[in-house]
């Protein structure tokens, strides 16, 4: 995932790093490499008070397969898949979106084996992918994210959340939010829901029940869900599972929709799989969360001027609609006033129509937050502007981009940057020069000791 840097003059040594949670000094000017698009970007961090912030390292999960069909067998509070099978008329395995990097071409395998020995045949067994409001994955996406034999063999459908006929109603949350949920999952006898745990700009942390919410929510579901109010909540936030409102509103859909069964996996820097926690939605989901968490958190003693980070590389960077995580993820360590510099591929440029409109003419923080505020309004994506203006109203942006179109750059909420070398001088000159470098964004969480958790 990360190449060593080219010399060994160039190279950080790995006591430089936070690795393990802490942040350490670099002695010298030295070259390192921060996830970019599908390569990684090179860059040279200037001499002087500059910590690296990284997951804290975890070993590969040896014999995953093997390992992944005793759990399956002896999964956390319910019973083995295998019993849960039998009898069923028909399964629903909902997956991940290509924005997300599951690596399902192992954890789907000895899953539909499992399901189809139990007695459910593969016309049978749908694959939903759970897209949210993103874009449908079609053609050679789905080979992507499945692997050829699967994409040939299984139905696989995507979720599509404006499509209100596509969509069944289940009554309403404790928010009032309407639950709007995939028909195909509703309808389906069997219902397995698989995930990536890793920290969430709004959930705190991915996996479990926001596969259902929103994977498969309808639009009005995520109106409510994903409204100004509700997002605007302090522990809406990374990291945070306690006292979320939109954990609690999520969870509240993912169990009115039903789920039978969850399989989620934690990754560590290199994308290879550290943890399989199968079984109940909540009591597989929350032992996830607590080794991902260790693995994940990295911290600071105090908060630093300026921080150099990216949105994890393809392809968490393929539009700057998701890039948007990488700048939220490292907020809690920057100082009023500091600046945060990010390297996002956005090969896809800006994200969908709704959102490119509303982020060109977003206007100031505080001018977005009265049109949030105006009765009526609603627009797609929204939310994703919100949490950018939650980071522009404390910090300054420069973004290094090959992908963002030239006809948007000049009307960007955020400056756009030659290299993070000329930004990382500019910024530093204008705020100070205490440095963190975060080279894997929003996957490593951020924190400062003065804080806690």
């Amino acid at each position: 995932m990360r190449p060593a840097a080219p010399d060994a003059a160039d190279a950080l040594s790995t006591a430089t790093r936070a690795g393990g949670g802490e942040a350490n000094a670099l002695p010298h000017s030295v070259r390192t490499r921060i996830d970019y698009g599908r390569d990684g970007l090179d860059i040279r961090l200037p001499e002087g008070d500059t910590r690296i912030l990284e997951m804290a390292h975890s070993s590969a999960l040896a014999r995953v397969e093997e390992r992944l069909e005793n759990l399956l067998q002896h999964p956390i509070g319910t019973p083995s898949l295998a019993s849960l099978a039998r009898g069923r008329e028909n399964a629903c395995v909902v997956i991940s979106d290509i924005t997300r990097p599951v690596p399902n071409r192992v954890i789907l395998p000895p899953l539909l084996k499992l399901i189809e020995e139990a007695g459910i045949a593969v016309d049978r067994i749908t694959i939903l992918v759970a897209t949210g409001l993103h874009r449908p994955n079609e053609g050679e996406e789905l080979i992507q994210l499945v692997g050829e034999e699967i994409a040939s063999s299984y139905r696989i459908v995507n979720h599509r959340a404006r499509e209100r006929e596509t969509l069944a109603y289940l009554g309403d949350t404790s928010a009032a939010a309407p639950i709007w949920i995939d028909r195909i999952y509703v309808d389906a006898d069997l219902k397995i829901a698989t995930s990536l745990i890793e920290p969430h700009l709004m959930a705190g942390f991915s996996g479990g029940r926001k596969a259902i919410c929103p994977g498969l929510a309808g639009v009005e579901t995520m109106r409510v869900l994903h409204g100004p109010e509700l997002l605007a909540h302090p522990r809406a936030a990374e990291g945070r599972i306690e006292g979320n409102p939109f954990h609690r509103q999520a969870l509240e859909v993912a169990h009115k929709a039903g789920v039978d069964f969850t399989l989620n996996v934690t990754m560590n820097d290199r994308r290879q799989i550290t943890g399989i926690f199968c079984g109940d939605l909540e009591k597989a989901h929350a032992e996830g969360v607590a080794f991902a968490e260790k693995c994940a958190s990295a911290w600071v003693d105090e908060p630093v001027d300026v921080v150099v980070t990216s949105s994890a590389g393809f392809p968490l960077d393929l539009t700057f609609y998701q890039a948007v995580k990488g700048l939220t993820a490292v907020l809690p360590i920057v100082r009023e006033g500091g600046a945060i510099l990010m390297a996002a591929r956005c090969e896809e440029g800006l994200g969908s129509d709704e959102f490119t409109e509303l982020l060109l003419n977003m206007g100031t923080p505080d001018d977005f937050s009265r049109r949030l505020r105006e009765p009526g309004f609603f627009k797609i994506d929204q939310w994703q502007v919100q949490e950018l203006c939650k980071v522009l109203s404390k910090v300054s942006v420069g973004l290094f981009s090959e992908g963002i179109p030239a006809e948007s750059a000049s009307r960007l909420p955020v400056e756009l940057i030659p290299s993070i070398e000329a930004g990382l001088e500019a910024a530093q000159s204008r705020c100070g020069t205490r440095l963190a470098v975060v080279p894997r964004g929003p996957y490593v969480l951020t924190r400062l000791r003065s804080e806690g958790a």
